[in-house]
Formats: structure tokens, C-alpha cells, sequence
């Protein structure tokens, strides 16, 4: 029975959004989140008829803000709104990050201070329950004034506009919300603002990223003690001690781990006194350090979406009923700035992790070193075949992509809407580069974990700690023992696919 996530007045959480996006879970939205909306309604209601200027209530948007509309155009005027600003282009984004859109945004309009009726929030609710997923390009938003052309695609499938998929069929969204059941709702004043303003595709977005990238960092983890042993190096540097005299907390977590994973294994003692390694290199011995520095780096975007961001009022202008001060305030809460510098700086994390990974990969298939007691690049008849040779390659290419993506989005400023907004965030483009860089990374683990495969047979009948020789078994029920060269694509992608299912995680592992 899939679980229900309830909107309130309160927080989501990123395990909310992947279960909303990607697990099935229901929403509803409750009866205080419906007073909340209610109140701020009515609030509206009452600043239509005071005679003043509201910004985007009853006057135009962006940089058209000084021109005065009419209440008879007031319906018209939320409905152009949403048409002219569905402007996105580029390949359509994946259901699931639609999908955390959607949800992220139904939340920011529970809360009670964006000034729409319950039942566009409960439209958006009720098209994510039966499954009705917007068409969204995925370029356009400048992650500043809310990510308004993503937004401005859903929100004219709910007005029965645009296109959406359903059943896994592309049609019209006015043909999606009827064969769902879902009625198109009639916008009215200040209600296509609020559903196209807010930073809900990149914190939707940068939640499915951070749930996944800690996923993958479990896996690096595993990757890193693994070949270790496959290159009978030396475990001496995951010694406490080190990381304590370091001050180092996320360093000296990565190397207890690695203890954990390796505890039991008969490969570290059996070279220690007959063939001891004084030192090993950085991709060995750093690799506590540099993992613990990126799992620092990547926790910067799971704490602003969790303390701030997945509880948060995004819309412009924000109403603030009367027992708050009754007054509609324009400012920018829609700005992703918060979000867009912890995106960035997680596709740097990632570009370490996946780094240090392929010198890992090289130290096992290039170096050649005598006490490793491994063939060249792993080859059962080295010379007569290339054994993983080439997966170096493909690692080395991952890594030099993932140099570029490195470059951050949010420090590039494009001025909008004729100089109004004229200091944008490009969260988006920081989420784009982040899940890509997330797959690239995953790629190169996954080529580690092949590799370090390889390197634990080379050592048979030894074995590994009991933790480690599970992820070995777990490999080698999706991919069986080079003996032969053979295309190597289909095993690193069932690899990754083993890492993205959590295969690694240490409850998969019992260490």
C-alpha cells in the first residue's frame, strides 16, 4: 500500500519528494493547510477592492509592473500570464523530477501565503494522484523570478492547456485531465502568478540529486575499500588515530567505514610481513580524506533543502493574512540562490568522487606494480587480450566531462525582463549539470567496482572481509568473470544500475 504524504503548513522532506516522485505515494492536502489558503484568500479578496496597486494581482508582471489592469481583465490577465510564459525548450524533463516540481509546488501554495484558492492547489494534488505528468522542456528557467517556464508548462496542463503524459501515452492536457477525471481549473486573480513563481523545479530537482548522490557516495565508499585489497595495499592510513589528529570528522567516517568493509579479510595479512607497502598512492591512501571532503560539500544541498527550502513559501508577492498584519508584500523569495551555489558545489564533490575513482581504476589496470601480483589491465592473457584496458578510457572521459560540469551556473549573470531582474541564479542549469554529473560519476564507480572485481579474483582462494566479498557477489550475479575480452558496456551499466538500486548501502551490506 503506497504511502500518503500530507501537505500542511509545515516541511516536506527529501525522502517525501522520492517517494511523491518516483515511489507512488499519494498526497493529500488537510484541512489546516485548507484554512491557511483560505485566509490568505480572502486577503486577496479584499486588497482587489482598496484601490491601491498590487504587484501581480492587478498590475502587470516584470518589468510591466506599472501598468494597472482592470478587474474585468483580472482573469485574463493570470491566464496570459501562463501561456506566454510556457516559453521552454529542449528535450522534455524525466516524469520524476516533474513530478518533485509538482509536488514542491503544491506544498509552497498549502502553506497558506501565496493568496489562491484550496482548489488550485488540490488541482495540482489531484493530477500528481492520477498520474497526469506535464510535458516540461527542460531549458528556460533562470532560477530567479521562480523557475517560471517549467512552472508555466504545468500550470497550463491544469488550466487544461499544453501537453502531458498519461499511462505512459503524450497527449493534450485538457485530454489528460479528462480521461483522470481531473476538472481544468479557472484561474483568478494572483492565481497563475503564484503557480509559475518559486524555486520548485531546482529544489525538486536537487532533492532527487542529493538522495541519489548519497546513494552513490555509499557505493564510492564500498569501491575505495574494495580495491584496496584488490591492489594488496595496505590499510594503515584508516587508522582513527590519523583523522583525529587531523580534526577531520567526515574524513575519519569514510576510513571507519572502510575498517568496517574490510574487517575479516585475509588479502591485508598475507602480504604484511612477506611483501609489506610502506606507502601507497593518493587514490589509496588520500581517499578517506578526499571522500570525506566531498561528502562535506555534497551535505551543503540536503541541508538547505531540509532545514529551508522543502519548508518554504517561494511566491511573490507573499500574503500575509490579517491575523499576520494583513498586508501583501512584493520581494524575492523566489530567488535560487540558496539552492543554485549548493548545486554547483555538488557537481565539484562529484567531480572528486569519480577523480580519485579512476586513478583507482588506472593504479589497478596501468601501473603494472609487481607486489599488486595483477596482470596488465586485468587480462587473463595479457597481450593476446585487452582485457579492461578501454573501461580506463571510458573512466578517464567521464572525468574530463565532468571537469566542465564543474564550472559553476550561478556565478554567470544573464539580466531579464529588461533590466528588472537583472541578478538571476541559473539554478536550473545548476541541477541540469549536477544530475549529469551524478551519471557520469556513477559510470566511473561502477568501472571501479569492475575493476576491483577483477583484481579480488586475481587473488583467489583468498578472500576479502565478509562485507566486501557480499558487493563482490553482488557484482557477479549481474556480471561474470573476464575470461575472454567481450563488450564491457552492458556490465558497467548493470554495475550502476546495482548502484542506483542502493546494492552498496551498508543495510544492503549487514557492515
Amino acid at each position: 500500500m503506497p504511502q500518503t504524504i500530507s501537505l500542511s503548513t509545515g516541511s516536506l522532506s527529501i525522502e517525501d519528494v522520492v517517494q511523491v516522485a518516483r515511489g507512488g505515494a499519494r498526497v493529500r492536502v488537510t484541512p489546516k493547510a485548507i484554512t491557511a489558503m483560505k485566509r490568505s484568500r480572502a486577503s486577496v479578496e479584499k486588497a482587489l477592492k482598496d484601490g491601491q496597486p498590487h504587484y501581480g494581482i492587478n498590475t502587470g508582471f516584470g518589468s510591466l509592473s506599472k501598468q494597472r489592469i482592470g478587474e474585468a481583465d483580472l482573469a485574463t490577465l493570470q491566464r496570459n500570464l501562463v501561456r506566454s510564459h510556457a516559453a521552454g525548450v529542449g528535450t522534455p524533463l524525466p516524469d520524476d523530477v516533474v513530478r518533485a516540481m509538482m509536488l514542491l509546488l503544491a506544498a509552497s501554495l498549502a502553506r497558506g501565503h501565496s493568496g489562491v484558492r484550496p482548489v488550485v492547489c488540490e488541482t495540482i494534488v489531484a493530477m500528481l494522484n492520477k498520474g497526469v505528468t506535464p510535458l516540461v522542456p527542460s531549458v528556460g528557467s533562470v532560477g530567479a523570478s521562480g523557475d517560471l517556464a517549467p512552472l508555466s508548462a504545468v500550470a497550463l496542463v491544469a488550466i487544461g492547456e499544453g501537453e502531458a503524459v498519461l499511462g505512459g501515452r503524450r497527449m493534450k492536457g485538457g485530454d489528460a485531465l479528462r480521461k483522470a477525471g481531473v476538472k481544468p481549473v479557472a484561474l483568478s486573480a494572483k492565481e497563475g502568478l503564484a503557480l509559475i513563481n518559486g524555486t520548485h523545479l531546482m529544489a525538486g530537482w536537487g532533492s532527487l540529486i542529493s538522495h541519489d548522490a548519497s546513494v552513490l557516495f555509499g557505493a564510492a565508499v564500498v569501491a575505495a575499500a574494495m580495491s584496496i585489497d584488490a591492489c594488496r595495499g595496505t590499510d594503515e592510513f584508516l587508522d582513527a588515530r590519523l583523522y583525529e589528529a587531523r580534526k577531520n570528522l567526515n574524513a575519519g567516517a569514510v576510513a571507519a567505514r572502510m575498517r568496517a568493509l574490510l574487517k575479516g579479510s585475509r588479502i591485508l595479512p598475507s602480504h604484511v610481513e612477506n611483501d609489506p607497502r610502506v606507502q601507497d598512492p593518493y587514490s589509496l591512501r588520500a581517499s578517506p580524506t578526499v571522500l570525506g571532503a566531498s561528502w562535506y560539500a555534497m551535505g551543503n544541498l540536503s541541508a538547505v533543502l531540509e532545514y529551508d527550502e522543502l519548508g518554504a513559501v517561494t511566491d511573490n508577492p507573499l500574503v500575509f493574512p490579517a491575523g499576520e498584519g494583513g498586508d501583501i508584500i512584493s520581494g524575492a523569495n523566489f530567488h535560487g540562490m540558496p539552492v543554485a551555489i549548493p548545486l554547483d558545489v555538488m557537481a565539484i564533490a562529484l567531480c572528486h568522487i569519480a577523480g580519485i575513482s579512476e586513478r583507482r581504476v588506472y593504479l589497478m589496470t596501468g601501473a603494472f606494480e609487481p607486489e599488486s601480483h595483477l596482470k596488465p589491465f586485468l587480462a587473463a592473457r595479457p597481450g593476446l587480450q585487452s582485457g579492461l584496458m578501454i573501461a580506463q578510457y571510458t573512466a578517464a572521459a567521464c572525468v574530463n566531462e565532468l571537469v566542465g560540469l564543474a564550472n559553476p551556473a550561478s556565478v554567470a549573470n544573464v539580466p531579464t525582463s529588461a533590466g528588472m531582474e537583472d541578478y538571476n541564479s541559473f539554478g536550473p542549469r545548476g541541477a541540469a549539470k549536477a544530475a549529469r554529473a551524478l551519471e557520469l560519476t556513477r559510470a566511473v564507480v561502477a568501472i571501479e567496482l569492475m575493476c576491483a572485481s577483477e583484481g579480488l579474483d586475481h587473488h583467489r582462494p583468498l578472500k576479502s572481509g565478509p562485507a566486501i566479498e557480499r558487493a563482490y557477489t553482488s557484482i557477479r550475479s549481474h556480471v561474470k568473470p573476464l575470461e575472454d575480452d567481450r563488450p564491457l558496456t552492458h556490465d558497467i551499466e548493470a554495475i550502476a544500475e546495482l548502484i542506483r538500486a542502493g546494492a552498496f548501502s551498508e543495510t544492503a551490506l549487514g557492515a
